[in-house]
């Protein structure tokens, strides 16, 4: 095993999945994991879910959601930034070839 991999043991749903991860990302699992425990604590609270399994579920598809969410946010923040600066420079250039387009 690699000096920069680890070897970490977690409890999700009940079971525990022993992992091997690099060495800088064991804090960003653990709490990836403890986000978990407590999405699927509170589908089985609130819904009184009964098997495990399905709160997993339940909680896999709201954080998968929540990534594609996030993952499609950027991409339309950096749309209207481009479209913005193309304004801009358009409106630069239209300020430009009239300046030149008087001056002929």
């Amino acid at each position: 095993m690699s000096t920069d991999t680890i070897r970490i043991k977690v409890a999700i749903g009940g079971r525990t999945y022993p992992l091997t991860i690099p060495r800088n990302e064991e804090e960003q699992v653990r709490k990836a994991v403890a986000l978990l425990q407590t999405t699927v604590g509170r589908f089985e609270e609130r819904y009184a879910v009964g098997d495990k399994q399905d709160a997993l579920a339940m909680a896999a598809l709201q954080m998968a959601n929540q990534v594609a969410s996030l993952q499609a946010a950027p991409a339309a923040a950096l749309d209207a930034k481009e479209d913005l600066r193309l304004k801009q420079i358009q409106a630069q250039l239209d300020a430009v070839l009239g300046t030149l387009r008087t001056s002929l």
